[in-house]
């Protein structure tokens, strides 16, 4: 018996330091977020049918901004209703379907009240949307017999403070957690830890995979890669090959490598960048790339006003359901061109875009370094410049110029605005200058003669 117990004393300290060494993160996901809080607030204010129970949908009309499906409840679903497809298509499916608004406002509300209640187990919280987090256990795991007792007493304690329910996602990094939580739902926790991941996730399709976009999956499936499992046992090189460093990024994925650092404060954005909300969802290229080329053109323009080049290009992305989502990439060598910054943005858009459609696009720049500092030639910029990168420069030159002179006429009409002045007669005078100028009499003196 007393052997038993200094058995059970000294391994008390083993799990403790093993706590501090292996990190473990949570994801925490809101189950149907906007349909759920919609329900909960209905509760609240003596709504006698709970929608989380019948077929449901948060919406809108057609012709309202909200056109698409944002969230359904399970009954729904069984409809083979999708979300982000158009409300008229979700009616023709069920007829009976109910539908309500949306309500951000109140949607932020529900959103600020968990992650408070979140942070009364640690204030290492790191909020990626409004429904979902991930949350550092790690300095904490000790107060519990296991992770999983950890996040039952989470998940409950929301279901019974608030309302709604969670999926809790368990790993040792941000990746296989938020992977975890997507498992089956609602209400549930799921571990996928390093050793479980051959099991639990090589077996599922490629598109399950996070960031894992329409037309990587479109690419990945041409080499006949269709499950998780099957790229994490390709050559990282031949998908390098066809995807570049997204396709890298994504074979780490597949193996489970990701970064376990919570991020709980925001970090200071040392960066010039822009974005933009569309006037309605962009679904497809083309409505999506003359977006970028307009960003990509006012990024360039102030990186050049402050005399600045960035090194590393973001492309930022809203979708209709309000997801947030940001993927960035080191350029070969910084700059402020509004092309190359176009280019860079629009690559890391299609690498990452599922095909829903998108509300709010951006683009940021970072690495900053001073426009006339010395640049680390590679081998490719040792040879003597062709002609055709002459005929760019002086393009772009002559681009820059014509921003310059949009810009000094805009602020030119500005004050000739404040000041009252009508345009029109300044037009006329300066009409009339010009035309006695040119009718003045015109002297000859002679050639010059040297004396």
């Amino acid at each position: 018996m007393q052997k038993s117990e200094k058995k059970r004393v000294c391994m008390k300290p083993v799990c403790e330091r093993m706590a501090q060494v292996t990190p473990i993160i949570f994801h925490i996901d809101v189950n149907s977020a906007y349909l759920s809080w919609t329900a909960v607030e209905q509760l609240k204010n003596g709504a006698k049918v709970d929608i989380r129970e019948i077929p449901a949908i948060i919406g809108g009309d057609q012709t309202s901004r909200h056109g698409v499906v944002l969230a359904k409840s399970t009954f729904a679903k069984k409809y083979g209703i999708r979300t982000g497809e158009p409300v008229a298509n979700a009616f023709r499916k069920c007829p009976n379907l109910v539908m309500y608004p949306p309500d951000h406002r109140m949607y932020r509300e529900k959103s600020r009240q968990m992650m408070e209640y979140l942070k009364t187990f640690t204030k290492e919280i790191e909020q990626v949307s409004v429904d979902e987090c991930y949350m550092d256990f790690t300095k904490i795991a000790a107060r519990y017999s296991s992770p999983i007792d950890g996040a039952l007493e989470i998940k409950e304690g929301i279901k019974k403070k608030f309302g709604f329910t969670v999926n809790v996602g368990i790993s040792t990094n941000k990746l296989l957690a938020k992977m975890a939580s997507d498992f089956e739902k609602p209400d549930r926790i799921h571990t996928l830890f390093p050793e479980e991941i051959e099991v639990k996730m090589w077996p599922l399709p490629i598109k399950d995979l996070y960031m894992a976009g329409k037309s990587s999956v479109q690419v990945l499936k041409k080499l006949e890669i269709n499950t998780i499992g099957a790229l994490a046992q390709a050559d990282p090189d031949l998908i390098s090959l066809h995807l570049k460093s997204h396709g890298r990024m994504l074979w780490e994925f597949a193996n489970g490598i990701g970064t376990s650092t919570v991020q709980s404060e925001p970090e200071e954005a040392k960066g010039i960048g822009n974005s933009t909300t569309l006037r309605e969802d962009a679904r497809t290229m083309e409505e999506v790339c003359p977006v970028f080329e307009e960003l990509a053109q006012s990024v360039g323009r102030r990186l050049k006003k402050a005399g600045k080049k960035a090194g590393m290009v973001s492309a930022e992305i809203k979708y209709y359901d309000f997801r947030t989502l940001s993927h960035q990439m080191q350029l070969e060598k910084p700059s402020n061109e509004s092309d190359i910054i176009c280019k860079a943005a629009v690559n890391l858009f299609r690498e990452v875009w599922t095909g829903e459609p998108v509300r709010l696009l951006g683009i940021r720049t970072s690495k900053l370094s001073d426009e006339n500092e010395p640049e680390q030639l590679t081998i490719f910029d040792m040879k003597p410049e062709a002609e055709p990168d002459e005929k760019h420069k002086r393009l772009r030159k002559a681009m820059d110029e014509l921003n310059k002179n949009t810009e000094k006429e805009q602020l030119l009409k500005r004050v000739l605005c404040r000041r009252k002045i009508n345009i029109k007669i300044l037009f006329k005078k300066s009409l009339e200058f010009l035309l006695n100028l040119m009718s003045a009499p015109f002297r000859f003196t002679g050639y010059p003669v040297d004396s």
